[in-house]
């Protein structure tokens, strides 16, 4: 294929990206799924309970000591993702509320279609 050629795809291709980079739940340059989190440690029971433009709202049932958190909603993730937990991984923000979490895998529609299914019950 011509430089030329290669270039223009490598355009598609961003656009394609940047567009889908609107919500919380986006695709990484390596082609992985990140999905920005505000987490809420210590609550009653793990649960997704919104999703705006900016974050996926999850509460978690582990306290916020020594990465207890973290693991919980890595586990919680995989699990309502469907997922094996090595397939999920906390990007950023281990001492944070605000974090960003990577999936392999999968694609940003089923990523939100899980998420909204787990909101709804």
């Amino acid at each position: 294929m011509s430089k030329q050629g290669s270039k223009k795809a490598g355009k598609n291709q961003k656009a394609a990206i940047k567009e889908e980079l609107k919500g919380p739940i986006s695709v990484d340059k390596d082609g992985n799924v990140t999905i920005k989190i505000q987490a809420k440690p210590g609550a009653k029971h793990n649960n997704v309970t919104d999703i705006s433009d900016d974050a996926v709202g999850v509460a978690i049932s582990a306290p916020p000591v020594e990465g207890e958190a973290n693991t919980e909603l890595v586990k919680y993730l995989a699990c309502i993702l469907g997922m094996r937990k090595s397939d999920v991984s906390l990007n950023r923000g281990s001492k944070s509320r605000q974090k960003v979490v990577v999936v392999s895998g999968t694609t940003v529609e089923k990523v939100l279609e899980k998420l909204k299914e787990e909101m709804g019950t």
